[in-house]
């Protein structure tokens, strides 16, 4: 069960961020919704690459022991700097979107579009 624990708290994340995304309205929670599957991804690879009794990496005179995956470590970070990215250029968007029509209610702008 223990062994378990990531990921059903990986599927409890992505799950939340789905139930934010497809039915919430507003905008800012649906950015909220994304950035949750995408902390549940995150960690989803995380817990891939993790082993039990090993050590990490970055050290370089180890004695004969496992070692971490290093891959989805530099995955996963990679994935960060481009979800920041990527969270940036939504809320700049929604910035733009409450600009022009007041309102950051997914109803109110699509009745607007005509």
């Amino acid at each position: 069960m223990i062994d378990n624990l990531p990921f059903l708290v990986v599927a409890i994340t992505i799950l939340l961020g789905l139930y934010t995304l497809l039915l919430k309205k507003d905008l800012i929670k649906i950015i909220m919704g994304i950035s949750l599957i995408e902390s549940g991804v995150n960690l989803f690879l995380i817990a891939l690459g993790y082993r039990w009794d090993s050590i990490a990496p970055i050290f370089t005179g180890a004695p004969s022991l496992a070692m971490v995956m290093p891959t989805v470590q530099a995955l996963t970070l990679t994935s960060i700097v481009i979800g920041v990215a990527t969270l940036a250029l939504l809320l700049s968007m929604v910035m733009i979107i409450y600009r022009y029509y007041r309102t950051t209610d997914v109803r109110e702008v699509s009745k607007l579009q005509g």
